[in-house]
């Protein structure tokens, strides 16, 4: 009995010794991958894109409502003179009114391309016969420390909808693991001997098992690259909670075929399978408005769009040529190997000449997200810093002026927080302390003020409209569609989840507000935020976890309100959703990451999507292999 217990441990052991006994693979087919230089310009061939002009009037035109929102903010701040507080709240307004404004400029611009009657880009039309492949793709799903069940129960769901789909002889799959735990990994490989029984060789899956995680998932792809890309005309990288219709692959796979200028398209994924409140609200929000803010992003960046990393089609010799990342000058945590580095392909890519596409329109494409709010600030801790070292890369020679401002905006993704944060202090400031400004100019307020608070109060009226109108927009294009009006349960069910995502979204905005401004300020120390599995499945909410994660959000709050009530009113008014939030930190995560408070959400019909009403079958074949999965 002793013997058999120790067994699992002395397996793992041997896998330590030598990580080769997991190596099930093809025959070698090497493929250099040389690291591309950011100080030497690259070699593009000629493309035509109507992006630069569609991209160049949004920018023109968010700077013009910009321009304008600060006239009526800077005659309010500054009767005759500004003093150095009311220069820095009018440069703060400004920023954050130009990051609004795009964004609701894009969202129109979505909202206007799902009404055209353009054609699929590329005939990635769901409803057309699927194309007779003629060369080879792999499907790769790199993994860390994963859970293996729902890992390889995905994995045979997309190569049985692939085989049914009638290419099974067109696709290989490979597990690239880089997990570290020696009892994780032989739990993959028993995982991956009882998938490819189950499979039968319909198509051919292959696990790998790396030694050294040089360069996290980014250095595992190009791992494989190296030795196996030769074989393959393309490859359709995965995470490990990716989900993959086979028809979607076919069709994925058939456009790269009719398109040889291609070097990458990435499909739109919408979430699914989440249980706790707060990651339903999350995908409620990506499935209804996700569609339209993504048809906007490929409008305006055409044959220069981007890469998220996942669930995207890629050419391989191109990859292989022009897509090695070189390493990052300096320590880390804005040195060493690139973090985010699909941003950072995607723009190597498009230097290289090759087109970079979004497909909005393809549907069979999903995803998990982290399930609590503080697996979700895990994430963005790893991504802020990975977005911060793109400060390095932005100047980079020879990428295209899109690529530029992807690189920009997925900086300023995070840096808008401290932003937020440095304007609501200065605004309470100058709220609590009128003469503060004194010391540095003089302040003179002569004559009625009203008309400047009307245009004031009017300009914050139109920010707030930058963040609700494209969601009344989302709800209008879903009304226009009547398979989807019924899937999303009929109109009024429609407006009120609406309404309860937004609540919902404004509670934990300032708790994400407060953690991104932290990341920030990690990385600006010095601070490496490592590398750690992504949490895929809620536990039951913690007290002790969540006093830890919020205890100074907590403290924050309520000092913030007792300086609010016992100094000004008005401030506290105009602090209210902000001081609500931080106070009830713990007891909101807590309850925001409750599967029980979901489910009962769920039950009621609140934040329902059209995939849990009528499940798509990969996902119902999914669920279905993960429940029967044997377990060790």
């Amino acid at each position: 009995m002793n013997a058999l217990a120790k067994l699992p441990d002395a397996l793992a052991d041997f896998i330590n010794q030598d990580s080769a006994f997991f190596d099930d693979l093809p025959d070698d087919a090497p493929l250099d991958m040389p690291a591309q230089s950011l100080r030497r310009r690259g070699h593009a061939r000629p493309l035509k894109s109507v992006a630069a002009v569609r991209l160049g009037g949004l920018v023109l035109a968010t700077l013009a409502l910009t321009a304008l929102a600060l006239l009526p903010i800077g005659a309010l701040l500054g009767a005759d003179s500004f003093s150095a507080l009311d220069v820095v709240i009018l440069a703060l307004v400004g920023l954050l009114f130009a990051w609004g404004a795009f964004s609701f400029l894009s969202a129109v611009a979505g909202f206007l391309a799902m009404g055209g009657r353009a054609p699929c880009p590329l005939g990635l039309d769901e409803n057309a016969p699927l194309p007779q492949l003629k060369r080879r793709t792999a499907v790769l799903m790199p993994i860390y420390n994963e859970a293996p069940e729902p890992v390889f129960s995905r994995l045979r769901a997309i190569c049985e909808s692939i085989d049914a789909a009638g290419e099974a002889g067109s696709f290989d799959a490979f597990v690239l693991s880089d997990s570290t735990d020696a009892a994780v990994q032989a739990s993959e490989y028993r995982h991956y001997r009882r998938l490819r029984l189950r499979l039968r060789g319909a198509v051919r899956v292959f696990y790998r098992h790396r030694r050294e995680n040089v360069a996290r998932k980014a250095g595992n792809i190009a791992d494989w690259v190296r030795r196996f890309g030769g074989a393959y005309d393309h490859m359709v990288v995965l995470d490990a909670d990716s989900l993959m219709e086979g028809a979607t692959l076919v069709r994925l796979a058939g456009a790269m075929e009719r398109a040889p200028d291609v070097g990458l398209i990435q499909t739109a994924p919408a979430i699914i399978n989440r249980q706790t409140l707060f990651a339903r609200a999350e995908q409620f929000a990506s499935r209804l408005y996700g569609p339209m803010l993504a048809h906007g992003v490929a409008w305006w960046s055409g044959s220069e769009g981007n890469y998220w990393g996942h669930n995207a089609i890629i050419r391989v010799a191109a990859f292989a040529r022009h897509a090695g990342l070189p390493q990052l000058a300096g320590p880390k945590p804005f040195g060493g190997h690139v973090l985010s580095h699909d941003f950072v392909e995607a723009a190597l890519l498009r230097r290289a000449g090759w087109r970079v596409l979004l497909a909005p329109r393809l549907r069979g494409s999903y995803e998990e997200s982290p399930p609590t709010l503080a697996g979700l600030l895990a994430r963005d801790r790893r991504w802020s810093q990975g977005n911060l070292q793109h400060t390095q890369i932005v100047w980079a020679r020879g990428l295209h002026w899109i690529s530029r401002f992807h690189l920009v905006r997925g900086i300023s993704a995070y840096l808008v927080a401290p932003i937020w944060l440095m304007l609501l202090a200065c605004a309470t400031l100058l709220a609590l302390f009128p003469q503060w400004g004194e010391s540095v100019g003089v302040r003179v307020y002569v004559g009625d003020r009203s008309f400047d608070l009307q245009a004031a109060a009017a300009t914050f009226a139109v920010a707030l409209g930058f963040l609700v109108v494209p969601k009344a927009l989302a709800y209008v294009r879903m009304l226009g569609e009547p398979a989807e009006r019924a899937r999303f349960g009929g109109p009024a069910l429609a407006a009120v989840n609406i309404v309860a995502e937004t609540l919902l979204s404004t509670l934990v905005a300032p708790l994400i507000m407060i953690s991104h401004t932290r990341s920030i300020a990690a990385a600006l120390s010095g601070r490496d935020s490592g590398w750690t599995a992504q949490a895929r499945e809620a536990t039951r909410p913690d007290l002790v976890q969540s006093l830890r994660l919020h205890a100074m959000d907590t403290l924050f709050g309520c000092g913030l309100l007792a300086v609010a009530l016992a100094t000004c009113r008005p401030v506290f008014a105009w602090m209210s959703p902000v001081i609500v939030s931080l106070t009830l930190a713990v007891p909101a995560a807590m309850a925001l990451a409750s599967n029980r408070l979901g489910g009962a959400a769920r039950r009621a019909g609140l934040l329902l999507t059209p995939e849990e009403r009528q499940p798509p079958q990969i996902l119902v074949r999914a669920n279905a292999h993960r429940a029967h999965w044997p377990k060790p």
